[in-house]
């Protein structure tokens, strides 16, 4: 079948059995009509009027009273975003438009459990107000993922239609809450027209404008990898009028940061700083990012370094698909869907934080959390300084709490690690490890010349290689640090499911201390360090007194500068 070009046989069977069970179950076949048997309502295109028809709209009183009834669920989280009913995948469309910003996200309904873009807004990013759904299916079977480009008089929501291919939606009411479908029909056709196999592969689109023109990405594979293994493409379309697209090319060139086997899933190309960066999901190895210089004479996107969100695979409870949008200010603003480590009745899946990504020089990627989160403090308890005398672990009686955040300094001296543990039982029979390791990741390698050559190195090398003939090499000048999130002793519970410790690098500066914000919400932690990197997890503790939090330094002493923590109030009362 064409569905399948540029897939591996093994994954486009399992795609199309999935396709047809999920149509069977429905009662549909591929091209009968696929209109979606939830709810949907026309509003008026006036902020006042759209208001005013919310707060009787049956569907919307629907949605309040299911999230309602679920906030009882003890492993729920109360400040970052879950959707109001029902199961929960990719966010998508992430955009922001006339003093709001707008989340996206696959929602399954409950009276018709296929993909409908689910729909929230927030002024903050932090408090989160739901909306009815906003694109349902017909023609396409089903409402996958995509992106959003913002405009002066409308929003454009390009996607993957499931049977049919990609698909443009716009509305221009204030709150989004009107769609129209351009023609109607998938504008980049599923399928090849000429009979001869398609050069490119139709899935999760994204979107942008360059010169009056429109650009999309198509996600995929190429078999170009070595021995014709598959690796990441993305195709590249250009339309004037949003109707009828051309295929130009694959994107990206000189990557050579992803995996064999990775695809380029939910892509999302945007400017940040003086460059642009490429984020996408490998349903491989997860969320991951590109950074690069945009070729606009030619449109290719020439990469010169990349990264990962998640560190490990995408479940069980790992991060997963990104959906990401120019925050105006030179960043981004890119949130993701996190998996599930255990059962929960009514609702899977939740969001990540927003984070704020920035170019902390040309190949460096910053990532804070977005938002007015301190709007949510109270409570506040502070600790330091205090020394932390070496391979003594110290119960932090004051702070405890399921629902907090964490701000942590600490100068490491001559400490070797750093180890606190949170969601800590009084003996601990559950704990949650947050680890940072220093100087224990890989450091940046030799730096080969041979002779002459070394001409062409930087001013510091040729220092230190002038007058030696032949190979030389460079000692490292740096070894990266870790910081570490490990779950695996996080509950007793025996259907809760850990995952192996989500581990990442980045580089602690000379002098610079150990800054962590962790953010602690019923079943999920996310530890952001140093502005420069962040790892997160689910995380299920099963006992009532899995609340505390100890600190404990190895090696050696070393100082905890300051500590401050603070209880988190729900974004939904």
């Amino acid at each position: 079948m064409k569905i399948c070009v540029k897939y591996n046989f093994l994954t486009c069977i399992a795609f199309i059995f999935i396709m047809i069970s999920a149509s069977s179950a429905y009662g549909q076949e591929p091209g009968q009509d696929y209109t979606s048997r939830v709810p949907k309502y026309a509003f008026d295109t006036t902020l006042q009027g759209q208001e005013e028809q919310l707060k009787t709209n049956p569907l919307l009183l629907r949605l309040n009273a299911s999230r309602k009834k679920l906030s009882g669920d003890r492993f729920r989280p109360v400040y970052h975003y879950v959707n109001p009913e029902g199961t929960l995948n990719d966010p998508n469309g992430l955009c922001f438009w006339q003093g709001n910003w707008h989340l996206f996200y696959q929602a399954y309904p409950p009276e018709d459990p296929r993909q409908h873009w689910g729909h929230a807004i927030s002024r903050d990013l932090v408090h989160w107000r739901d909306l009815p759904y906003a694109i349902y299916p017909n023609p396409e079977r089903a409402v996958f993922s995509g992106s959003a480009l913002v405009e002066d008089s409308r929003v454009i929501a390009i996607y993957h239609g499931t049977m049919v291919g990609n698909m443009v939606a716009v509305s221009s009411d204030p709150l989004l809450l009107n769609w129209k479908k351009v023609t109607g029909n998938a504008v980049i056709p599923l399928y090849s027209t000429t009979g001869f196999p398609l050069p490119y592969s139709v899935f999760d689109p994204s979107i942008w404008k360059k010169d009056s023109i429109y650009y999309s990405l198509s996600a995929g594979r190429t078999y170009t990898g070595p021995g014709n293994r598959p690796v990441r493409a993305n195709f590249l379309f250009r339309s004037r009028n949003l109707e009828k697209w051309e295929y130009l090319h694959e994107f990206v060139e000189g990557d050579r940061f992803t995996l064999i086997g990775d695809d380029g899933a939910c892509p999302y190309f945007w400017p940040i700083g003086d460059r642009y960066i490429l984020n996408f999901f490998s349903h491989m190895s997860g969320g991951q990012y590109l950074l690069g210089d945009y070729d606009k004479e030619r449109d290719k996107f020439i990469v010169t370094s990349g990264g990962k969100y998640n560190h490990g695979s995408v479940g069980p409870s790992g991060v997963h698909a990104p959906s990401a949008a120019p925050d105006g200010k030179g960043g981004l603003i890119i949130i993701f869907n996190m998996n599930p480590g255990r059962p929960a009745e009514g609702w899977n899946q939740i969001m990540t934080l927003p984070r704020r990504l920035t170019l902390l020089s040309r190949d460096i990627l910053g990532q804070e959390p977005a938002g007015d989160l301190a709007s949510l403090h109270y409570d506040e308890k502070q600790i330091g300084p205090m020394k932390l005398p070496a391979n003594q672990e110290i119960v932090l009686k004051s702070i405890r709490g399921n629902a907090m955040e964490l701000w942590v300094e600490i100068d490491l001296k001559d400490a070797q690690m750093i180890e606190l543990n949170v969601l800590r039982s009084p003996k601990k029979e559950e704990f949650t490890r947050i680890v940072f390791y220093k100087d224990k990741g890989f450091s940046q390698g030799l730096n080969y010349v041979a002779g002459p050559q070394s001409a062409a190195l930087p001013a510091d090398l040729q220092s230190a290689l002038t007058g030696n003939p032949g190979y030389r090499t460079q000692a490292p000048r740096f070894q990266s640090s870790l910081i570490s999130l490990e779950t695996s002793g996080s509950s007793t519970l025996p259907d809760a499911k850990f995952r192996p410790p989500e581990t990442a690098s980045f580089v602690l500066d000379q002098g610079e201390s150990v800054k962590l914000r962790i953010f602690i919400d019923k079943s999920v932690v996310e530890v952001f360090a140093n502005g420069k990197q962040c790892v997160a997890a689910r995380v299920y503790p099963g006992r009532d007194d899995s609340l505390g939090v100890s600190i404990k330094a190895t090696g050696q002493d070393a100082v905890l500068t300051q500590l401050k923590a603070w209880q988190m109030k729900s974004i939904y009362e």
